[in-house]
C-alpha cells in the first residue's frame, strides 16, 4: 500500500501546477484587491467568492480594470491566454475588454479601445455571448448563459480566439488596415497590448465571474 501512495505520489510530484505553466490568477475569491472601476465602483463586489458585476446607474458603464499590485493605471497584456467561470443572470448584458484603457468614447462612457468578447443572455440580443461585439457577432446562443461555463480566450499577434466550454466559436484575424465605423475607430488591437477590464452594464443585469486566471505569451 506504501508503495502504490508512494508511486501517486511521484507521479503527481511531475505534474506542472498551473504557476509553472504560466497562469496567473488575477481574482483571489476573497475581495477585489489588484482590481479598480473607473466609475460606481459599487458596481462590483465580492460573494461567497465570486465577482459580482451589477452596474448602479443608469446613465453610464462601470468597468473594472485589472491594475496588480504595483503603482500603474493597469496592467498592460499584448499576447495571452485568458480564463474565466461565467454566468449570467437572464437578460443580462457584459462584456470582458481587452487591449483597452480609461478613455471613453461617450457620455455612457463606453471604453473607446480595445476589443469586446459579449456576454449577454437577452433572448432580444442579436449579439450572443462570445461575439467579438461588432466584428464578429453570434446570431445563435452557443452556450445557456444563466449555468457556469468556461470562456478561453487567446489573443496573440493579429489571432483573436474565443472558445466556449471547449469549443471555437470566434477565429479572427485582424486585418492590415482595418475599417471601422467612426464610432468605433478605436476597435483595433494595440501593438503595446492594453488593459483586461469587466464590465458592469446596466442595473438590470448581474453577471458572476470566478477562476479569472490569465497566461501571457511570447510577444
Amino acid at each position: 500500500m506504501r508503495l502504490v501512495l508512494l508511486g501517486v505520489f511521484l507521479i503527481m510530484s511531475q505534474l506542472p501546477s498551473k504557476a509553472e505553466e504560466g497562469w496567473i490568477p488575477l481574482f483571489n475569491g476573497i475581495d477585489l484587491s489588484n482590481w479598480r472601476a473607473n466609475v460606481e465602483p459599487e458596481s462590483f463586489s465580492v460573494q461567497q467568492g465570486v465577482l459580482k458585476a451589477h452596474c448602479t446607474s443608469e446613465s453610464v458603464r462601470s468597468h473594472l480594470f485589472f491594475v496588480g499590485d504595483g503603482e500603474a493605471d493597469f496592467i498592460r497584456f499584448k499576447n495571452f491566454e485568458l480564463k474565466a467561470i461565467i454566468r449570467g443572470e437572464p437578460n443580462s448584458n457584459s462584456g470582458i475588454f481587452f487591449h483597452t484603457d480609461f478613455s471613453t468614447r461617450d457620455r455612457k462612457l463606453h471604453l473607446a479601445k480595445g476589443y469586446e468578447v459579449q456576454l449577454n443572455s437577452a433572448e432580444r440580443e442579436t449579439r450572443k455571448t462570445g461575439s467579438l461585439y461588432a466584428i464578429v457577432d453570434l446570431p445563435q446562443p452557443v452556450t445557456d448563459d444563466t449555468q457556469w461555463f468556461e470562456i478561453h480566450m487567446v489573443v496573440e499577434d493579429k489571432r483573436i480566439v474565443v472558445n466556449i466550454n471547449g469549443h471555437k466559436v470566434i477565429d479572427y484575424t485582424e486585418p492590415e488596415n482595418p475599417e471601422r465605423p467612426p464610432n468605433r475607430t478605436g476597435r483595433l488591437l494595440d501593438p503595446d497590448g492594453g488593459a483586461i477590464a469587466l464590465q458592469a452594464h446596466d442595473p438590470d443585469s448581474v453577471w458572476y465571474f470566478r477562476d479569472i486566471q490569465i497566461k501571457r505569451l511570447p510577444d
